[in-house]
């Protein structure tokens, strides 16, 4: 029998120490954080519980014409009209609606965290130095560690699905916005600078349109890691698509776990077809593309 690994350090004390501390953190602010989030959980109902009333055909027709707004492309708007209808026939429609209400909100809040987020990071080399490394950290990380601390928070619900999901979803955006404005000519930003434009001006006038191709790979990233994460997030009661397949695991009825797999799939192609064209579209307008 091989020889043991030295003990450096009381590792039990150290986990009573993180549980006990986490605990206190739960019994302290667990009700305040509550209130804080119940706004988004209200946003979150008000979408599922919309989407679901609309006609089939309304939601249909959104995604169709989200699709020409996009691409201007008979052919993305044709596929992904077929895609959505396909949800119906499947037999997973308001399945899918509730997976769609929580993916628009979670990557709605990581941009909205994620892009400021970015943009400071773009000016600062020190403040990249230690947030890459975190970002590094936080898409390595098994996804089920992201649900722990947010179902000791919050119970298990729709909320901490949420949070778990935009917490393992915003990584991709906020490194290439990073990188998009990084990238931007330098030559560009000076010549702006010596007409007189501030900061601010040179920041939404050349970084962010000519980053915004860049900046769309983040957010077509962050969408597809939010709809991934949909089976995980079900198992502390986000509902939706993922719910299926969870049931298909427990119960072994294979038809379910597929259908429902199918109806990820479809959405997964909506949403990165209708991203990727309206990024095509800006490299285009900018004259950018290779």
């Amino acid at each position: 029998m091989g020889q043991e690994f030295p003990q450096l350090f009381d590792l039990k004390a150290l986990s009573r120490f993180v549980d006990d501390g986490f605990n206190e953190i739960v019994g302290a602010y667990g009700r305040t954080l509550e209130q804080i989030f119940l706004p988004i959980l209200k946003m979150l109902l008000a979408l599922e519980r919309g989407l679901i009333w609309l006609p089939w055909w309304v939601v249909l027709l959104a995604l169709a014409g989200l699709a020409w707004a996009a691409s201007r492309e008979l052919k993305t708007m044709a596929i992904v009209a077929i895609l959505t209808l396909g949800l119906g026939v499947l037999g997973v429609w308001e399945a899918a609606m509730a997976t769609i209400a929580l993916m628009l909100v979670s990557t709605f809040l990581a941009i909205l965290i994620g892009i400021p987020l970015g943009v400071a990071i773009s000016r600062s080399n020190p403040m990249q130095s230690v947030v890459l490394p975190v970002l590094d950290i936080m898409q390595t990380m098994p996804i089920f560690i992201y649900l722990i601390p947010f179902v000791m928070l919050f119970g298990p619900g729709k909320i901490p699905a949420l949070l778990a999901t935009i917490i393992f979803a915003i990584p991709p955006v906020i490194r290439l916005t990073n990188l998009g404005i990084r990238q931007v000519d330098a030559e560009i930003v000076e010549a702006v600078r010596s007409f007189g434009a501030s900061p601010r001006q040179t920041l939404f006038s050349v970084q962010i349109p000519l980053a915004l191709p860049t900046i769309m790979a983040g957010i077509n990233q962050t969408t597809m890691m939010a709809l991934s994460m949909v089976v995980i997030a079900s198992m502390i009661g986000a509902g939706g698509l993922g719910y299926q397949v969870l049931q298909g695991i427990q119960r072994l009825e294979v038809s379910r776990g597929l259908l429902a797999g199918l109806g990820i799939v479809f959405l997964a192609i909506i949403f990165d077809r209708i991203a990727q064209s309206y990024g095509r579209r800006m490299q285009k307008s900018l004259k950018l593309e290779q």
